[in-house]
């Protein structure tokens, strides 16, 4: 039952997100009181993610580095610099610019993975690219921040540096601890995750967007314009940097999702700590909008893998 409710929750996540980010804008007081656990509960995601880490997800640094190298360096130069130039073009105030950099700084999420497997993509791929970006985070994600935040905010690299270590880095290594230990002993557990993500991230967006309602009221809908586009474009590049460098379909749709889909939640609660709620609420709104783009694509994609297979099926039969 718990597994059902679990898959349920997962394939709804957009629905929920959507439905507590317009609950938080209307009753703000309802879910203030999170903020201060927004750490915890991001660590709780990270601990469940090194549950699901395995070996292979490194071997494949080694058997194929060129597809992992451009995925990483895609994921780590594409969206940083999308970011500084919304930012730049767009009318935003100090704390907002620094929150777009900052989500477009962070590595990929465990969303992409299952987008990726949906979309029939490279999953494999996708899932080490997002584990190798994780990893890097602590010195990649602080120097892009300090790199091209640093004109709208001060910015401390050195303490973004610290609290990725405490939030993403230390959970993930628990949680592979854990499961090198107890090997089959926490699949059961495993199960529950979809639903365990669904609730942490659901509760950070929420409690974001109650912190910022009054803020977001007069400038909502050009953060939303400048997520969109954001994401959108990611998507697009992405794909177009695999195809140009002649990966196979998989490759490029697994390229593609996993520049264009960011870890939201980690932004968003580093935002909240370093900068301001404010600064969080593009991390929010990505929440919310990737969450429906994601599928979208993912959607497109499986559609154009029936039609070519059916088309390739036609061909056998007419020749």
């Amino acid at each position: 039952m718990l597994e059902k409710i679990s898959e349920f929750v997962g394939n709804t996540f957009a629905i929920w997100v959507l439905l507590f980010t317009l609950l938080a804008y209307f009753y703000p007081d309802a879910f203030t009181w999170i903020a201060p656990y927004i750490v915890p509960l991001l660590g709780i995601i990270m601990f469940g993610m090194g549950l699901t880490l395995s070996s292979d997800d490194f071997e494949a640094v080694f058997r194929r580095p060129r597809d992992v190298a451009i995925g990483v360096g895609a994921q780590y130069i594409i969206m940083p610099l999308l970011a500084l130039g919304l930012a730049s073009i767009f009318p935003l105030s100090n704390e907002v610019a620094a929150g777009v950099i900052l989500v477009g700084s962070c590595p990929g999420g465990t969303a992409s993975n299952v987008m990726t497997y949906l979309s029939k993509g490279d999953t494999a791929l996708s899932v080490t690219i997002t584990s190798v970006s994780t990893l890097l985070a602590p010195v990649v994600t602080p120097g892009l921040v300090l790199l091209f935040a640093s004109k709208w905010i001060p910015i401390s690299a050195l303490a973004l540096f610290w609290s990725i270590i405490k939030i993403v880095i230390l959970p993930l290594i628990l949680g592979f601890g854990v499961k090198m230990v107890f090997g089959d002993k926490v699949k059961a557990g495993i199960k529950a995750l979809p639903l365990v993500s669904v609730i942490v991230i659901v509760a950070i967006v929420a409690a974001v967007i109650g912190l910022s309602r009054d803020k977001l009221t007069s400038s909502g809908f050009i953060i939303f314009s400048v997520v969109m586009l954001h994401n959108l474009l990611g998507l697009l590049i992405g794909y177009g940097i695999a195809k140009v460098l002649n990966m196979d379909e998989g490759k490029r749709r697994a390229l593609s999702i996993e520049v264009g889909m960011q870890n939201s939640g980690l932004a968003a609660t580093l935002a909240t700590i370093h900068f301001s709620p404010l600064a969080a609420v593009p991390s929010a709104i990505f929440s919310v909008w990737h969450n429906i783009s994601g599928p979208a694509v993912a959607n497109y994609f499986r559609r154009k893998s029936k039609k070519q297979i059916a088309d390739e099926a036609l061909e056998e039969v007419i020749s």
